[in-house]
């Protein structure tokens, strides 16, 4: 099936689910994790109306940059290394894990301009999982405003990979009331008006429970070999 129609069926479900809640579809951005699949699939996505592209890897991200460029809105979604820091920050957009002040402080030390950035949260406390517990986030947070180059437009999720529908839910409505939470601080270098949830599994979810950045990977590109 083509990333078109893929993409089409995707729009139905988040339209559906915006519909359920009182929201606006046109409030969910789709961001296509395109780091299991080819420039050429990458493209595909660009070509049926994507416009966002998340990668997780720094080789992987420089990879599809050479190749897209500004054609895309770039996120780095996935664990992001201090020392790799210098090679990706002039040509993301976003990145939706940082969890801890050396990473901060990095990306203040590199960045040539404001760096949107998502805090991440392990709400459903996982080891597995990277992140900041949630009595953690907004303390951290404040610490944020020493570094004129980061704006934390949001917060960051991954909920458990299970068939429990409550325990998903639960996971994003934390994520969301955390969300809340540091609004109310009104903090300028950090609005928090975003929330990054929902995988492939588990989006129709998270539309539901507030999320306005999707990261689809498979249910959208698919899962062929990079080249």
């Amino acid at each position: 099936m083509s990333v078109k129609q893929r993409l089409q069926t995707i729009q139905q479900q988040i339209a559906e689910a915006c519909e359920k809640t009182g929201r606006s579809a046109s409030d969910v951005q789709i961001v296509a994790v395109t780091k299991y699949v080819s420039i050429a699939r990458a493209k595909e996505a660009i070509e049926a109306g994507i416009v966002h592209l998340g990668e997780s890897r720094a080789d992987g991200f420089l990879r599809k940059y050479e190749a897209i460029g500004n054609e895309a809105t770039w996120h780095f979604i996935g664990t992001l290394q201090s020392r790799k820091v210098k090679q990706i920050i002039d040509y993301v957009d976003y990145v939706h894990s940082l969890d801890r002040l050396s990473l901060a402080e990095e990306i203040n030390k590199r960045a040539n301009r404001t760096i949107k950035c998502f805090v991440q949260v392990n709400v459903s406390g996982e080891t597995s999982k990277h992140g900041l517990a949630p009595e953690d986030v907004l303390p951290f947070i404040e610490t944020l405003s020493a570094f004129s180059r980061i704006e934390v437009v949001g917060l960051m999720t991954m909920a458990p990979y299970t068939d429990d529908e409550a325990t998903i839910r639960r996971c994003f409505r934390t994520l969301r009331e955390l969300k809340e939470q540091v609004q109310e601080k009104q903090l300028p270098h950090a609005p928090c008006t975003q929330l990054s949830m929902g995988m492939s599994n588990d989006y129709v979810i998270a539309v539901e429970e507030g999320a306005t950045f999707l990261r689809l990977g498979t249910c959208l590109v698919g899962e062929e070999e990079v080249e």
